[in-house]
């Protein structure tokens, strides 16, 4: 039998939907600016209202297709379930629920301004104008959708990439709010505590949810896809840690476990090191299985830590090829470690040798 070693990096529609998940936001929240400065009637001679209709029209339609893009790799991509009916009907995938509904949600309100646009003529202005009123509340679903539900919400770049939109946003409708409006003071008081509150709320939920630890759990992740994210409940204050650079052998063992119900195969690799660090290094990586052995990796969890302490540092595998592991670990406290593995298995014990280097991020040549 073929130990499942020899794996991929994470499938190229993992890639693909989280690209066009980003690409979505960033076009929905170019749309709605222009929307608002559409709505508001703004021009100039170098800018005329014409161009901005156009922009506003053409960039809306260019985020429906990057939407629909998102979905069908989300779909194509087999760790989460998510099904075409999940993409239409909001609210009942096993996968996040909330979460995904709430991009399923933004999902059929675009495609009803879409088509409502087309039949305009037909429908008459009163009634388009209602539907297309709709298309706003897309861009707070999918803002939520995409921090609730998406891989990349703790990254920096995606943090720094949602403060921009939510920026740019609050400008437009502040403007629109305060200068836009010169009468009807009770949507000028409504808007400005929207504008005021929502912001505040939004920071609240996310350092109580999908910032906080524990997250994959309540946002309605699957049991059988949290067994490689486990929040980690070890004390990891305490004393102690392993100070890079430094170089260990690897002694350990090797299991594989298929989960039934989603398909998917779990490789753990638990060792101990020795001869220039003690401590415990474990591996999970969960993925679909390849033919002729293999898995292609959806998520994987490393842990790391001296005696005593073995899960101190927290991680992910970030490349796997064949028998060489790259990770990335950190306790929260100091500079992130990145690991450089390289093991040996024998088949037939499922025992498992080998050596792990350990520098500072950045240090280890990816």
């Amino acid at each position: 039998m073929s130990i499942p070693l020899a794996s991929t990096s994470p499938s190229e529609w993992w890639y693909l939907t989280r690209g066009a998940g980003t690409v979505s936001l960033l076009l929905l929240t170019v749309a709605l600016v222009l929307g608002i400065i559409d709505l508001s009637r703004w021009h100039s001679e170098r800018w005329p209202r014409f161009v901005v209709d156009a922009l506003h029209r053409n960039v809306s339609l260019l985020a429906l297709v990057t939407v629909v893009l998102h979905i069908l790799t989300a779909i194509a991509d087999s760790f989460a379930p998510i099904s075409f009916t999940d993409a239409v009907v909001p609210f009942i995938t096993p996968y996040r629920p909330l979460w995904i509904g709430m991009g399923t949600l933004a999902f059929d309100i675009l495609v009803a301004v879409a088509l409502t646009s087309m039949m305009r003529q037909r429908l008459g202005h009163r009634t388009w104008r209602a539907v297309h009123w709709a298309a706003y509340a897309c861009w707070p679903l999918a803002l939520l959708h995409g921090l609730g539900s998406g891989t990349d919400t703790q990254e920096p770049w995606m943090l720094a990439l949602s403060a921009i939109c939510l920026a740019a946003v609050l400008a437009a409708a502040g403007w629109r709010t305060f200068f836009g409006w010169p009468t009807y003071p009770a949507r000028r008081k409504l808007a400005a505590s929207l504008l005021s509150f929502g912001p505040l709320a939004l920071l609240f939920w996310l350092f109580g949810g999908p910032l906080a630890s524990g997250w994959a759990g309540k946002a309605g992740t699957p049991p059988s896809l949290l067994s490689s994210a486990q929040p980690n409940t070890a004390a990891t204050t305490r004393g102690g840690a392993l100070h890079a650079p430094f170089s260990a052998r690897l002694d350990g063992s090797i299991h594989q476990s298929t989960e039934s119900a989603a398909g998917l195969v779990t490789v753990a690799l638990a060792m101990k090191m020795s001869s220039g660090a003690a401590g415990q290094l474990d591996v999970r990586i969960v993925g679909q299985p390849l033919e002729g052995g293999g898995v292609s990796m959806s998520q994987s969890l490393v842990t790391l830590g001296p005696i005593g302490q073995p899960t101190l540092y927290r991680g992910q595998v970030l490349s796997l090829q064949g028998k060489q592991i790259l990770a990335k670990v950190s306790n929260g406290g100091g500079a992130p470690i990145e690991l450089s593995i390289s093991v040996s298995v024998n088949e037939t014990e499922g025992t498992i040798s080998g050596t792990v280097h350990a520098q500072a991020a950045g240090a280890v040549a990816r």
